[in-house]
């Protein structure tokens, strides 16, 4: 299913021993469009500072109680490495993140995780059933189908959601709004859409654009690139926060901008939904 990262902001962080905070902010890694660390305030707890959890730790969340279990305790992440998360964080400080914690790392591998496509997977000791299996290799194949150019960078950058929220998105013939959002996906963490607010030209309209469709992003000038016109984006179907995002609603986005489906020719990454 996607989520909103705005709707995950201030869920609640369960450690096995007791609470740990609530969700702030969210890090993508700037190739793969891929969540890897929730940043979590933990309030007066730790003198209001901020830690990193990665979606490896996480288990089965309780989406009514919005809360998300974690796999550690408030006695590690209260000695874990004192990370700034005011700034892009780098592969060595991830280094140092996963080795205290004893996490694999997630790249050099085929997936979106390692060799795989969840980030539990990657949990030491873990053995997926025959239909778990079966379900990632599914999804394993949709990936590969979908993202054929996928890159890995030497030292990719990890960004802040919300340092992204309010970039202005240039369509091929001229700005078309500014990115209000993230839809996630809540198994693989990957990003599937922007949330592209608008209404400077088309008041109350929010539209989605997939990271896939991005040409370049500009970092220091907070700008976004993408390969539609600005009538192709006006005329694609509107996105309303809180309506769940359907697979035939994704599937119809993808045919208004005349492009592949991630998950056609695979039984797909839309099982999901």
């Amino acid at each position: 299913m996607l989520r909103s990262t705005q709707d995950l902001e201030h869920y609640s962080i369960g450690a096995t021993d007791g609470d740990i905070g609530h969700v702030k902010d969210f890090y993508f890694d700037d190739d793969a469009w891929v969540v890897r660390y929730l940043v979590v305030d933990t309030g007066t707890w730790l003198t209001g500072r901020s830690v990193l959890i990665s979606p490896i730790s996480l288990r089965e969340p309780n989406w009514i109680e919005r809360t998300l279990p974690v796999a550690i305790t408030r006695e590690q992440v209260k000695n874990s490495p004192d990370i700034d998360t005011h700034k892009p964080v780098s592969r060595q400080d991830e280094n140092l993140y996963l080795g205290y914690y004893g996490l694999p790392g997630y790249w050099g591998g085929a997936g979106l995780w390692g060799d795989g496509m969840v980030p539990y997977a990657m949990t030491p000791g873990y053995v997926a059933s025959a239909m778990t299996r079966r379900e990632q290799e599914r999804e394993e194949q949709a990936y590969r189908l979908a993202e054929p150019d996928r890159r890995r960078n030497d030292d990719p950058r990890l960004r802040s959601c919300n340092e992204v929220v309010g970039y202005h998105l240039h369509a091929s013939d001229g700005e078309i709004g500014h990115v209000d959002g993230f839809l996630l996906d809540d198994e693989t963490w990957a990003i599937r859409y922007l949330v592209v607010n608008t209404g400077h030209w088309w008041l109350g309209h929010k539209v989605l654009i997939a990271p896939r469709w991005l040409t370049s992003v500009n970092w220091g000038e907070q700008t976004v690139s993408v390969d539609l016109d600005r009538a192709s984006v006006k005329t694609s179907p509107p996105y309303v926060a809180g309506d769940e995002w359907s697979r035939e609603r994704d599937i119809r986005l993808y045919e208004h901008y005349g492009r592949t489906w991630y998950g056609a020719g695979a039984e797909s990454l839309a099982s999901q939904y």
